[in-house]
Order: structure tokens, then C-alpha cells, then sequence
């Protein structure tokens, strides 16, 4: 009898969490990538077969995955998310609110970055001769006008902008039919119910490919680290770290200043609610792998009603991309230094502008900011081929600056949710 108790309670033992298992891979892969980085001689099994082999496609694999959720994931998260709030004037209310909040905390986060930029020098003392045309593989992007830009926001074919990806044509397109299937009410229940069946069955999805996040973040991590080691971020150090502060005062100072005003929550409390989330950006460099987890943890730990975070945190994962704007902003002075080039003060204005407007376009994907960097490289007539040196790093940096950007996201949606009285904060305050 003892025997078949002792049996039974062995199933209460508590299993080990998602964000348990990222961490352990996390540490586990920084290991074994600096073990092929210093201690595995150079082969072309470790090289071709290891690392570009075994590492790269199941990394890859597992980003590839993530891919495929983004255009239905955030379509119809969008449709649902206006379809909820139901009423257009208040869905115009959030929308304009959400927007203001994303656009003033980007230009924020460059003039953050464009102080600490001046503030450290990091390209000071560079030898720009060591430079190599590794740039010329760098994506390049020509500013738009303003017009276009607006325009460009209008799908004329959405179904096309569905296939290619075109994530604003695709907001607009979700909100739209959203905000028609609010209005007709009974009368569109059948595509109503379709697209909330299919928006469960996207979650649904992404849990599952989520649950492979360990794996794919091991192979990342440890082939970030097997290609990089440690001595390739010396001669990009006070680079790295002018990167790393501003993304700190962003997220730590910025939002959490902001929370504060606007909603009175413990900004502290909040960082300790959201830190998996944030944990879990991290390993991807992806801000539309969180948009599921973001939503979940707004919801049951912080009190944010979904009806607000199904609209605020797709459309925040497209557009909001803070960390993207930092990193572009201290690349500018990096560069500028570097060259020895001069910049004017309506050259930093132009700067901030073009960087704002590039993070709206900005695709929630990894390391995608190294090409929308060219064209602010391109409004202040920056050599592009500076690209070229960031290169090296910039996972890492990318890895933190999504961090960031869906820590915006969550600040964003928790003030919007507060001002619309959709925030329980009897939930946030509730100790986990």
C-alpha cells in the first residue's frame, strides 16, 4: 500500500516551464558555441558540418517556423482585436492613442540614442581601413517620400499583400474587415466565428511551435557564439555598450517613467511580470514569435483585458520598434565618427525623422533594422559600408533591442487599456 501512495504523489511534482528551458538552452548554448569557438580546433567538420550544418538549419528551421505564423497570426489577431472593441469610434480612440504613444517613444528612443552616441564617442580612434566589403552584401534601402509612404499604407491588391508579407497593408486590410464584421453583426456571425476559430487555431499553432523554442534557441545561441567568441567585440566594444545603455534607459527609465505617469502601476512589478516575456524575445530576435505570450501575460498577470492587447500588440510588433531606432541612432554616430564625417544639427533632426518613419515599415523579424540602417545611412550621406563592421554583432545587439521594442509594446497597451478602462488592477497587483 505504501508503495502504490508513493506512486501516486510523483505526478505533483512541478514540471519545468517553457522560460525555465529557454534559460537552460540559452546558457547551454553560449557554452557549447564558446567550447567550438576556443576550444574545438578549426575543421571543416566543425565548421560546414557543426556549426553551418547541424547548427544553422535547426536554427534556422525554428526562425523559418516563426515566419510563417506572422501574416496569419497578426491578420487575424487584428480582425479579432477590432471586431472586439466593436464600437469605430473607440476603435479610432485606441488606434490614434496607440499610434501617438509608438511614434513619440520611437523619436524618444533616437534622441536617447543620438545623446549617448555623443556622449561615449565610439567611433573615435577607429581605423576605418580595416573595413572589408562584407557591406556589399547589405540589403540597401532608398528613402521614400512622405506621400509614398502614406500611400504605400493602402494595400491595392490585399490578397497580394497577404502573399508578399506587406505587414501595414495587411493592418489596414485586418482593420477594415474587422471593423465592417463589428458593424454587421449577426448578419457576418458565420465569418465572425471563422476568423475567431481561425485566430485559436493560429494560437494554438504558435504554442505548439513553441514549445520547440528550446531547441531552436540552443542552435542560435551556440552558433552566434561558435562564429563571434568573445575577442571580436573588443574593437566594437564602446559601440556595443553606447547600444546597450541607451536600450537600457529606453526600457528601464523611459517606459517605466511613463507607466508611471499615465496608469500609477509599480513600474518594478511590471518589469518582474512581463521579465519572461522579455527573456523570451531575447532568444528569438523576433517581436512577432511574443505576440501570443505578450497577450497572455498582459492578460492573466498584469490585468490588460484582450479585447485591447489583440489590437495594440500585433499592430505595436509591425510598427513599434524602439530598440531598431536606438540601434540606428548610435550606428549614425558610430559611422559619422568613424568617417570623420561632420554632422549638422538638422542632420541629427533628419536622423530622428527618417529612423521614425523606417521603424513604421520595419518587419518584426531578426536583424532586419541592418537594412532599413542603410537608409538612414543614405538621408545624412553616411558611407553604407560601415554596415559592414556592425555585421559581427549585431545578434546580440538585435537579441536585446527586441526586448526592448516588445517591452513598448506591453508598456503601450497596459496605458491604453487604462485610459479605456479595460485594465483590472486588482490582477497586477495580485502577488504570483
Amino acid at each position: 500500500m505504501k508503495e502504490k501512495n508513493t506512486k501516486a504523489k510523483t505526478p505533483n511534482k512541478k514540471a519545468i516551464g517553457l522560460t525555465t528551458k529557454i534559460f537552460i538552452a540559452l546558457i547551454a548554448g553560449a557554452i557549447l558555441g564558446i567550447i567550438l569557438c576556443y576550444l574545438v580546433p578549426d575543421s571543416s567538420f566543425k565548421k560546414d558540418v557543426i556549426i553551418e550544418g547541424i547548427l544553422y538549419v535547426i536554427g534556422q528551421g525554428f526562425i523559418r517556423l516563426m515566419k510563417m505564423l506572422v501574416v496569419p497570426l497578426v491578420f487575424c489577431s487584428l480582425v479579432c482585436g477590432s471586431m472586439a472593441i466593436g464600437d469605430t469610434k473607440k476603435l479610432g480612440t485606441v488606434g490614434v492613442r496607440t499610434l501617438a504613444f509608438y511614434l513619440a517613444t520611437t523619436a524618444l528612443a533616437v534622441c536617447v540614442a543620438l545623446g549617448i552616441g555623443n556622449l561615449i564617442n565610439p567611433g573615435v580612434g577607429l581605423d576605418m581601413s580595416a573595413i572589408q566589403s562584407s557591406a556589399a552584401s547589405v540589403e540597401t534601402m532608398e528613402a521614400t517620400s512622405l506621400t509614398d509612404t502614406i500611400l504605400n499604407i493602402i494595400p491595392d491588391n490585399p490578397i497580394n499583400s497577404l502573399a508578399s508579407g506587406t505587414m501595414l497593408q495587411v493592418i489596414v486590410f485586418a482593420l477594415i474587415v474587422g471593423v465592417i464584421l463589428a458593424k454587421m453583426g449577426e448578419r457576418a456571425e458565420t465569418v465572425a466565428n471563422f476568423f475567431s476559430q481561425f485566430n485559436d487555431i493560429m494560437m494554438e499553432m504558435t504554442m505548439m511551435i513553441m514549445s520547440l523554442a528550446p531547441i531552436g534557441v540552443f542552435c542560435l545561441i551556440s552558433r552566434t557564439f561558435a562564429n563571434i567568441g568573445f575577442s571580436a567585440f573588443i574593437p566594437l566594444a564602446k559601440y556595443m555598450i553606447g547600444v546597450l545603455l541607451a536600450l537600457a534607459i529606453q526600457c528601464f527609465g523611459v517606459y517605466q517613467i511613463l507607466l508611471k505617469i499615465f496608469t500609477g502601476l509599480n513600474p518594478i512589478r511590471f518589469i518582474k511580470k512581463f521579465f519572461p516575456v522579455m527573456a523570451f524575445a531575447f532568444s528569438t530576435a523576433t517581436s512577432n514569435a511574443t505576440i501570443p505570450m505578450s497577450i497572455d501575460t498582459l492578460s492573466k498577470k498584469v490585468g490588460v483585458s484582450k479585447k485591447i492587447s489583440s489590437f495594440t500588440i500585433p499592430l505595436g510588433a509591425t510598427i513599434n520598434m524602439d530598440g531598431t531606432s536606438i540601434m540606428q541612432g548610435v550606428a549614425v554616430v558610430f559611422a559619422a565618427q568613424a568617417f570623420g564625417i561632420h554632422l549638422s544639427p538638422m542632420d541629427y533632426v533628419t536622423v530622428i525623422g527618417t529612423a521614425t518613419l523606417a521603424s513604421v515599415g520595419t518587419a518584426g523579424v531578426p536583424s532586419v533594422g541592418l537594412v532599413t540602417l542603410t537608409m538612414v545611412f543614405n538621408s545624412v550621406g553616411l558611407p553604407v559600408e560601415a554596415i559592414g563592421l556592425i555585421m559581427g554583432i549585431d545578434r546580440i545587439l538585435d537579441m536585446t533591442r527586441t526586448a526592448v521594442n516588445i517591452t513598448g509594446d506591453a508598456v503601450c497597451t497596459t496605458i491604453v487599456a487604462h485610459q479605456n478602462g479595460a485594465l483590472d488592477k486588482s490582477v497586477f497587483n495580485e502577488t504570483d
